[in-house]
């Protein structure tokens, strides 16, 4: 594992040098480094673990790594995409360290593990972690390690029954998990006794300052980037969204206390600034951070914004991005049906993105990004043919402006009211007919893989009966067919795919998070599910 990328990183941290006693730990990232360094969320968690004295703290990828210790007493991972389990295990693997947390002993670390996809529903990988944070770092972090240290001598019984009284950490092994039979829905999850909590609450972060890069290189998946959190969660609500329902409340820092300096430190080693969040023009102070980049003295800096709200699309947001090298603008418009972002909350007519394709080719972008899905709960044909009418109409409007169509399949997100849908078995007809429709017309049209589609929603609404089946999938190769193949031969052992992908589950089931609280109480996202 090659260790020669790290010679090219320029941080804006000062990493500090551990005291002699200090905690021997591995921060791992399951994927490649380029991957990995360029996730916000895995830089800052970094930079806080190597700021602290009483850390030693050496990287881990899965293709390079920094000097390991020989014998580490935690291991960290940061996990935003539920695909990447498999890395999950090699990394455990070429560390010599069980799957299984039941099968690791005194002399192994502690392993833990935080982000979205272990916040939203850890389940499938509980057996694999021992303790899990649920939440935002910036909270999180600080009180795991500070608890880990008052039990650090401790046997590993006491160390994980003292860890699970930390408000957000969650210890997997301390709940016992019942079923109603092996192939039936969940009958019950306790804690295995009465001084374990019931209900472990993820924890928020509600404070002004958001996240900035904490290093910048070229070997990054987005070479020299220096990126900005501008808002995080989202206020529009989407029914189907994860990072808007489990990151709430939506906020937002101050422009000029924050973002603004901010942005200024990262222009010390680049010209590559990216802005990042769900809906980052809908910040209440955008406009002013947008005239401040804007100015003349920064014409030499590259500019790349996430994903805006489609009614924000103005022509100045767009003659500022096409000033600062940036081609081309992502809205998200789920639908050209009406009726069916109505069903989903999404807040948005037709008229409005058109009037954004207009503005985006007026103020001299070349390319507009639509992000769009199939299979949405309610969805008919009748839907599918209206997005084909938006993007002709989209087209004849802004003749010249490039059009791509990135579409995805309707995946069930823990603490969603659409959690209890299940994924439509004619998404993937669907997305056949838009691409024949589409590229006919000479519009790009991406979409992303049904059938990987089909094994995310396997994990993001999975329990702890399907580590079996990625052990057993990884050794067969990690595919498509090694999951059918899995499931084929723990027949009787666990239900079958369709109970956890296809099948739409009741309101009264108990699902596999249900003693993990997100941001709204199960209660709330039933009233929300009403309302469609």
């Amino acid at each position: 594992m090659n260790p020669t990328v790290f010679t090219s990183e320029r941080l804006l941290f000062t990493p500090t040098t551990p005291t002699p006693n200090a905690i021997a730990t591995i921060f791992a990232f399951p994927n490649d480094y380029s991957v990995g360094i360029t996730s916000l969320g895995y830089q800052i968690v970094w930079a806080m673990l190597a700021s602290r004295s009483d850390l030693q703290v050496s990287r881990l990828f899965t293709d390079c790594h920094e000097p390991l210790p020989l014998q580490p007493e935690l291991l960290g991972y940061s996990i935003s995409w539920e695909l990447d389990y498999v890395n999950i295990l090699a990394l455990l693997e070429f560390l010599h360290i069980p799957l299984r947390s039941a099968e690791r002993n005194p002399n192994h670390p502690l392993v833990f593990g935080g982000g979205s996809v272990l916040t939203a529903n850890p389940e499938p990988l509980a057996d694999f972690f021992d303790v899990i944070l649920l939440g935002d770092g910036e909270i999180l972090l600080g009180d795991f390690i500070e608890a880990y240290k008052e039990v650090r001598t401790a046997d590993r019984k006491t160390q994980l029954e003292c860890l699970a009284q930390v408000p957000g950490l969650y210890v997997p092994s301390l709940y016992e998990v019942k079923y109603s039979d092996l192939t039936g829905a969940i009958a019950s999850i306790t804690p295995i006794t009465n001084t374990i909590p019931a209900k472990i609450e993820k924890q928020t972060y509600r404070g002004n300052t958001l996240s900035a890069s904490t290093v910048v290189t070229e070997k990054a998946a987005w070479e020299n980037i220096y990126m900005v959190e501008v808002v995080r969660s989202c206020p529009e609500m989407c029914r189907f969204c994860l990072a808007s329902y489990l990151t709430l409340p939506f906020r937002t820092p101050s422009v000029t206390g924050s973002l603004i300096p901010a942005i200024e430190r990262g222009l010390t080693v680049t010209d590559r600034i990216g802005l990042l969040g769900a809906s980052v023009t809908q910040h209440p102070e955008f406009d002013v951070l947008l005239d401040y980049l804007a100015q003349p003295k920064y014409d030499n800096v590259r500019l790349s914004i996430a994903s805006v709200r489609t009614n924000t699309v103005t022509q100045k947001l767009a003659e500022t991005l096409s000033k600062r090298d940036t081609r081309s603008i992502t809205i998200a418009v789920e639908s050209g049906s009406e009726r069916l972002r109505q069903i989903i909350n999404k807040k948005l007519n037709n008229e409005e993105i058109i009037t954004a394709a207009i503005n985006a080719k007026a103020g001299g972008l070349k390319n507009l990004k639509l992000y769009g899905m199939v299979g949405v709960p309610g969805e008919e044909m009748e839907d599918v043919d209206q997005t084909v009418a938006m993007m002709k109409a989209i087209k004849k409007a802004a003749p010249g402006l490039r059009l791509t169509l990135g579409c995805s399949t309707f995946v069930p997100k823990a603490h969603t009211p659409f959690q209890w849908f299940g994924v439509n078995p004619q998404a993937e007809k669907r997305l056949n007919y838009l691409q024949k429709q589409l590229r006919s017309q000479g519009i790009d049209f991406r979409p992303e893989s049904y059938n990987w589609s089909v094994i995310q929603a396997l994990i993001s609404r999975g329990d702890r009966r399907l580590s079996k089946l990625l052990e057993l999938t990884r050794h067969y190769g990690d595919s498509v067919g090694s999951f059918r193949r899995a499931f084929k031969e723990l027949n009787g052992q666990l239900p079958q795919l369709d109970f956890y992908v296809h099948k739409n589950w009741s309101t009264d089931q108990l699902l596999p998070w249900n003693h993990l609280q997100s941001s709204l109480p199960q209660a709330t996202l039933l009233k929300h599910l009403s309302l469609f």
